[in-house]
């Protein structure tokens, strides 16, 4: 059977760039279109008329939005390297984690450069709490998947970008103090080409982090 598979992404959205980490772990071919998000394609458009947002994946002219709706869906329609567990109990709890990250750590981390003083302490406070629950969840695992990586570790991608943001900015929330299996992973999963193909460049690090103080909310998901 043939098949079409466009992406529509943009480059500093850790969102498309989890479905292209996706894409590349399931050796998918595939379409790149970079969207310019102040000057969307009406494509973009047609395939997302309700949020209007990037990622979205056309599979044979079918769109289907939502980093993590994208991940599920690639996963029951390539069934090669599998992302979620076989085991019901172990699956349902990668989506529960991956919804953590979505639902509270990553509304946390937006408030970074937002707050000042005593409220900025508060706020680093409040990430430090939520990482503690990713650093148990590595308890005993070489990654969250566990002995390869998975639909967990594709969705926690952020806390390497949250590392590469550490460097640059000098605010570094992470340490191999506090959280050293977070620290090692992130070590881990960075020694893989798939991975490093799908992180910013070096020398686009800069502009992304300019443009993440200054980006609307709705720009993806």
């Amino acid at each position: 059977m043939g098949e079409e598979v466009k992406f529509h992404g943009m480059w500093a959205s850790p969102f498309s760039r989890r479905v292209e980490l996706a894409l590349k772990l399931k050796a998918i071919p595939y379409q790149y279109i970079e969207e310019d998000l102040s000057n969307k394609t009406p494509s973009l458009l047609r395939y997302n008329p309700v949020h209007k947002k990037v990622p979205v994946l056309v599979h044979n002219d079918k769109p289907v939005a939502e980093s993590m709706v994208i991940i599920e869906y690639m996963d029951e329609t390539w069934e090669n390297n599998p992302f979620l567990p076989r085991d019901s109990y172990e699956r349902a709890m990668a989506r529960f984690y991956a919804k953590f990250i979505d639902d509270k750590l990553l509304p946390t981390l937006a408030k970074l450069g937002q707050t000042a003083g005593k409220e900025n302490e508060e706020t680093i406070e409040e990430i430090h709490e939520q990482l503690k629950v990713l650093e148990d969840e590595l308890k005993g695992k070489q990654f969250f998947g566990g002995q390869r990586i998975g639909y967990l570790d594709i969705v926690a991608m952020i806390l390497v970008w949250l590392h590469l943001a550490g460097s640059i900015t000098g605010q570094k929330i992470l340490s191999t103090e506090k959280f050293p299996l977070i620290y090692e992973w992130i070590e881990r999963v960075m020694k893989m080409e798939v991975v490093n193909e799908c992180l910013i460049p070096e020398e686009k690090r800069q502009d992304w982090i300019q443009l993440a103080q200054r980006a609307p909310k709705s720009a993806s998901n």
